[in-house]
């Protein structure tokens, strides 16, 4: 459950402002069939997930506790610091129009393609190594965290956008990736 609780929480923290985030903003904007979007989403999101979740497990068979313990606390630790870095969509990441997949492929591909070394994906594969032997609840605790994130921005858009103060929601989340580096450093929890 320890697994399932961190990971969702993480993610949800630390989607808020990202450029996922902001992507769905996008498509919510431009489609405005909050559905298909969501389902895109979220498909997008498991598979991502999934991969990103099975390269944390993989990379824990090769690795010894040790040198594990040392790659996960300064990744967490450099997480904390990629956290109070604001992210933005770039032009060619958002796309353009509805593909011949409709709004749900559009969705699903290009979610997919944004996640893809993205904050949220390799905290995933650090959740995944960290709590090696509960991969299926990181993976479902990482996607409910995008979930929570993103499904209502597609629903209702920059009002909830405009009231969180996002630099608020990123400095907690440093602060929670830099409480996770330090355990780990020290082994708290091993």
């Amino acid at each position: 459950m320890e697994a399932f609780l961190v990971a969702t929480g993480i993610v949800a923290l630390a989607e808020m402002g990202d450029k996922t985030q902001l992507l769905s903003l996008v498509l919510a904007a431009r489609f405005r069939k909050p559905w298909p979007i969501v389902l895109g989403i979220f498909a997008a999101t498991v598979v991502n997930h999934a991969l990103a979740g099975a390269v944390g497990a993989w990379v824990t068979s090769f690795l010894g506790p040790t040198v594990l313990r040392w790659i996960l606390g300064l990744s967490f630790i450099a997480m904390a610091v990629w956290m109070l870095i604001p992210d933005k969509l770039d032009e060619d990441e958002a796309p353009r129009s509805v593909s011949k997949f409709g709004v749900f492929g559009t969705t699903l591909v290009a979610f997919f393609l944004a996640e893809m070394g993205d904050k949220t994906q390799i905290a995933t594969v650090m959740l995944a190594a960290r709590f090696m032997h509960d991969y299926l609840w990181v993976v479902i605790g990482t996607t409910l965290g995008m979930m929570l994130a993103n499904a209502p921005v597609v629903w209702l858009g920059e009002r909830i956008v405009r009231k969180v103060p996002i630099k608020l929601v990123h400095s907690i989340s440093a602060v929670i990736f830099l409480v996770l580096g330090v355990a780990a450093l020290i082994g708290w929890g091993a």
